[in-house]
């Protein structure tokens, strides 16, 4: 059994001050694999202390060696990327095809980030005025459990071209990832202090993260409910805020789509990482003139989402992360029914066969309103709806009539079409006829999906402040 006593602060493998031992389980045999001291207040104070310490010196330091270090996290990345993997499958049921999907681009993260600085001007002159883009300060993050690596890369990345140094609070539930990427951080020659490492609960280490005043930045990727406490939090000091949140995606499928194709990367994007991807396309709009077509395509594609063990190649979706993760979506899969909807695929209980582990089946609801609770409120977990359309500008009016806006994907097989129904969703993201963006286009969410974005120069200049100097 894995026993994680460490955190990482000022460039050192450090015993946590807090005593709480939380188990780790295999999601997927329900079996405690490990267990993680967490951090407490005491710690979150010295990783505050660390980079504060460290900001002047790293504040100051040039483009050319902030390239270098950000060089060398891809690379010391890259190393590992088949232990983070392996943790990944382990520790909350990742399927290989998101291991070795979208887990090597983690490291081009940093990679992406060390080419953008090579062409970034901190300093633009306008006639007497001279503006220069500096370092906010201290920032943290602040991330979940699902996809942990990449969502720390993805703001640990912006803030070391920023200049800025950062605490890292990833998910308890991560600890295993964390890890490894603590190791990561520290064979890439990170000098002491630019990245802290901090496991501990949310209402205890979070909470002295996201009110300290020596913290400029708080870059957050999780529920709603909790980035609303943390921009509650940061008001007093008025931190500046990134915050990625929830999401009820659409995916639109246009009456001249091509419908098995379509029908397929829908359910993938709704079924992605088991249903536990914030940008998920959880809800499938389809033309009432082709519904009968896209139902019996969608019921021919089931077999393709087998549910089942992670570590096999042919599994589609595997558990979700937790007890209470299942009890909550077992919940809403019979709540769709009581609220009239239709199991087109899955249902309540595990997957055949499947008796032991948290595994849901994956599950697909027809005869659905945009009105009911499984249409409106995020289940992460392995559910999609299927709502009818009469014509476009109804598809527009369903996808947008949503508390949240994060990503957004539409379907068809006319270009001028589908970017005019893009053009009028309410979404941080649109893809036309793909599931996954671009890793330098912003991203982040409208609405209940958050504030601010991240990737490329947007997420870069989410840690800094311009400074306007007029002769």
């Amino acid at each position: 059994m894995r026993k994680i006593n460490h955190v990482y602060i000022d460039g050192q493998f450090v015993t946590p001050h807090g005593t709480e031992l939380l188990p780790l389980f295999n999601p997927a045999t329900e079996q405690v694999i490990g267990e993680v001291r967490l951090a407490d207040r005491t710690d979150a104070l010295a990783a505050i202390n660390a980079a504060k310490r460290a900001f002047p010196g790293f504040s100051k330091t040039s483009k050319e060696e902030r390239i270098a270090l950000l060089d060398r996290l891809s690379a010391s990345f890259t190393e590992r990327l088949d232990d983070l993997k392996a943790a990944m499958v382990e520790e909350y049921g990742a399927v290989r095809g998101v291991v070795d999907g979208l887990l090597p681009l983690t490291p081009g993260m940093f990679s992406a980030a060390s080419k953008l600085l090579e062409s970034y001007e901190f300093t633009r002159t306008r006639e007497t005025t001279t503006v220069t883009m500096r370092p906010l300060g201290v920032a943290v993050a602040i991330t979940p459990w699902n996809l942990s690596i990449a969502f720390v890369a993805q703001k640990v990345a912006s803030a070391i071209a920023a200049g800025a140094t950062i605490v890292v609070k990833p998910s308890e539930l991560s600890a295993i990832q964390t890890q490894v990427m603590i190791e990561a951080f520290d064979a890439a020659d990170v000098p002491p202090g630019v990245i802290n490492v901090v496991n501990g609960r949310g209402d205890v280490v979070g909470d002295v993260l996201t009110t300290h005043p020596d913290v400029a930045k708080v870059g957050f990727t999780g529920s709603t409910a909790v980035g609303q406490q943390i921009m509650r939090n940061a008001a007093d000091t008025l931190k500046r805020v990134t915050l990625e949140l929830g999401g009820k995606g659409p995916s639109i499928l246009l009456d001249d789509a091509d419908i098995p194709s379509a029908v397929s990367a829908a359910l993938s994007s709704g079924f992605l990482n088991n249903g536990q991807t914030c940008f998920a396309g959880t809800r499938i709009l389809a033309p009432q003139s082709k519904l009968e077509e896209i139902l019996e395509a969608i019921k021919s594609a089931m077999p393709a989402f087998k549910a089942g063990d992670p570590r096999d190649p042919a599994t589609g979706v595997g558990p979700v992360v937790s007890q209470k993760q299942f009890d909550r979506v077992q919940g809403y899969i019979r709540l769709g029914q009581e609220e009239g909807a239709k199991l087109l695929a899955g249902g309540e209980g595990r997957p055949e066969g499947l008796e032991i582990g948290w595994f849901v089946k994956p599950t697909v609801f027809a005869n659905v309103t945009n009105q009911m609770r499984i249409a409106r409120e995020e289940i992460f977990g392995p559910v999609i709806v299927v709502i009818p359309f009469k014509d476009d500008a109804e598809a527009v009016s369903i996808a947008n009539d949503t508390p949240y806006g994060l990503q957004a994907q539409v379907f068809s097989s006319n270009d001028d079409r589908a970017h005019r129904v893009a053009r009028q969703i309410d979404a941080g993201t649109v893809l036309i006829n793909r599931i996954i963006g671009d890793q330098e286009a912003p991203f982040g969410g409208i609405k209940q999906s958050g504030i601010g974005r991240e990737n490329h120069i947007y997420g870069l200049e989410a840690y800094l402040e311009p400074c306007a100097i007029t002769a």
